[in-house]
């Protein structure tokens, strides 16, 4: 087991540029690592549709994301606020938009630079694989970050 690099927070937001693919990845795998034990939530700057790859890339470790509706920064803060001790971005624009928040906000923001998984071409099975990718990557980092116990089949 990993010992946390720094404080386990009460909340977390995954954030990315569209709420479809690597937050709501990211949102998954800490919810299934740490269960009840803290709120997890992810948004983007932008709406998107969720992406069949990263439903199906998921589904593969037996997380099912499919009921995960994209929403941006604006609409989260109009439904429950933004009521996060720590936001997680994973995209350049994310991080800026996270910043701008954070102005206003006591919340701590932390840059993980991660892949765009839609970005690759090719077959069906060379896309599945960027976002496997993108998804055991997430993983890594989730673990190194929150200090989960690796468990099963993970």
């Amino acid at each position: 087991m990993t010992q946390p690099t720094a404080p386990r927070p009460q909340a977390v937001l995954f954030a990315c540029g569209l709420n479809s693919v690597r937050s709501p990845m990211a949102a998954g795998l800490l919810k299934q690592m740490l269960g009840a034990s803290l709120y997890v939530g992810s948004a983007g700057v932008r709406k998107g549709e969720l992406d069949a790859f990263a439903v199906a890339a998921m589904e593969e470790i037996g997380i099912d994301i499919q009921a995960h509706r994209p929403i941006t920064f604006e609409e989260l803060d109009d439904l429950e606020g933004l009521n996060f001790d720590l936001i997680i971005t994973l995209a350049p624009e994310a991080h800026h938009r996270a910043l701008e928040l954070t102005r206003t906000l006591a919340a701590d923001v932390e840059y993980w630079p991660t892949a765009d998984p839609t970005a690759i071409e090719g077959s069906r099975a060379q896309r599945l694989d960027a976002y496997r990718d993108v998804r055991d990557q997430l993983t890594q980092k989730i673990r190194g970050r929150f200090g989960t116990r690796r468990g099963g089949n993970e």
